[in-house]
C-alpha cells in the first residue's frame, strides 16, 4: 500500500492507496506554513491514514508527495513552493528517516496529471483509462496558474529540462492582455484565475465566481472577461492537442468548480474556430475536453503513483 499527499497553499489531501489502485481511505487537513509546517501536517496525516486502514505508517511500501515548485525527476526535494513559504525542502531526509519508506516528490499539476490518467480509466472501467492501447492524455490546471502534464500509457512526460505543460505562456495574441511574464495574451493571461482577478479589479471572494455572475446580468466588463476566459482555455486545448495529440484533455483546478457553465463556453469555442476549417473539425476537439470531478483527489492518487517505481506505477495505474 501506498501514501499520496497533494500539499497545497491551504489544504492538503491525503489517501492510502491499496495494490489494485482503491483508495482505502482520505483525509483532508488545513496546511501549515514553511518547511516544519508541511512536514508536520505529512505526519500528523500519515499516522491519521495508518490508524485508518489499521497498520503501522513503516507498513506501507512508498510515500508521494505532490507539491507547487520544482521538482527534478525521479526526486524528493522541493524548491521555489513560494505559496507554502518553503525556499528549499529535502522531503526524502526530512520524511524518510522518521516514516522509515522511500519518499519521492513530484510537481502537483504533474502529480495530478498521473492521476487523473489513472482515475479516468476506473471511470471508463478500461485497463487504459478508456483511452486507446497507446492512450495519451493531458491534464490542464486551470487555477491561479496555467499548466498541463502528459501521460502516456502511464507514464508521466516531462520533456528534456521538465518544462513539458508549461502552456500558459503561450501567446495566443499578441494584442491581448499583458501576462506578468512580460508577453501579451498568453493563454494564463486570459484564463489564469490569478490574472482574472486582478483584470476585474473588484472586491470578491471568488472572482472568476463574481465574473460569470456579472456576464450573466450583463455586465460589459465582465462579458469580455468571460470570453477571453472561454478563448484562453480552448486556445490551451488547441496547442495541447495540435502539438501532442492526446486521446483526451482533463481540465482540472479551482476554476473548473464553475462545471459547465465554463465548459460549455469552452466547447462553444472550439466549435466556432472550426465552422471553417475542415482538418479542425475532424480533430473533434470539443469530444476531447472533460471536466476532472468535482472533489477528485486526483493529486493525491497521483503522488502516490509517483511514490512508487516504475514498473509499480504501471501496475497501480493499470490495476
Amino acid at each position: 500500500m501506498r501514501l499520496g499527499f497533494d500539499v497545497g497553499g491551504t489544504k492538503t489531501d491525503a489517501v492510502a492507496v491499496a495494490p489494485g489502485g482503491e483508495i482505502l481511505a482520505r483525509l483532508r487537513r488545513p496546511t501549515a506554513w514553511g518547511p516544519e509546517g508541511v512536514i508536520a501536517t505529512v505526519l500528523g496525516l500519515a499516522a491519521e491514514l495508518a490508524a485508518a486502514v489499521g497498520i503501522r505508517v513503516d507498513e506501507f511500501d512508498s510515500v508521494g508527495i505532490g507539491m507547487p515548485g520544482q521538482v527534478a525527476p525521479g526526486g524528493a526535494v522541493v524548491t521555489h513552493a513560494v505559496n507554502l513559504g518553503v525556499d528549499e525542502l529535502d522531503l526524502a531526509r526530512a520524511l524518510g528517516i522518521v516514516l522509515g519508506i522511500p519518499v519521492r516528490a513530484e510537481n502537483d499539476v504533474k502529480a495530478a496529471a498521473v492521476g487523473a490518467y489513472a482515475l479516468h480509466g476506473r471511470a471508463h472501467g478500461t485497463r487504459l483509462g478508456g483511452l486507446s492501447a497507446s492512450g495519451a492524455m493531458a491534464y490542464l490546471n486551470l487555477g491561479t496558474g496555467v499548466a498541463a502534464g502528459f501521460v502516456r500509457d502511464g507514464i508521466l512526460w516531462r520533456g528534456v529540462h521538465g518544462t513539458a505543460g508549461e502552456v500558459g505562456h503561450i501567446s495566443v495574441d499578441p494584442h491581448g492582455p499583458l501576462c506578468k511574464c512580460g508577453q501579451r495574451g498568453c493563454i494564463e493571461a486570459f484564463c489564469g484565475g490569478g490574472a482574472i482577478a486582478e483584470r476585474w479589479g473588484r472586491p470578491s471572494a471568488l472572482p472568476v465566481l463574481d465574473v460569470f455572475d456579472a456576464a450573466d446580468r450583463g455586465d460589459p466588463e465582465a462579458l469580455v472577461l468571460r470570453t477571453g476566459l472561454a478563448h484562453g482555455v480552448a486556445s490551451a486545448v488547441r496547442v495541447i492537442v495540435l502539438s501532442a495529440d492526446v486521446d483526451a484533455v482533463i481540465l482540472g483546478g479551482g476554476v473548473t468548480a464553475l462545471g459547465d457553465r465554463m465548459l460549455s463556453l469552452v466547447k462553444g469555442d472550439l466549435a466556432a474556430s472550426a465552422a471553417a476549417s475542415p482538418f479542425m473539425r475532424s480533430l473533434r476537439l470539443a469530444d476531447r475536453v472533460e471536466l476532472l470531478p468535482p472533489g477528485s483527489p486526483a493529486a493525491a492518487v497521483g503522488a502516490a503513483l509517483v511514490g512508487a517505481s516504475a514498473t509499480e506505477q504501471e501496475a497501480v495505474a493499470h490495476g
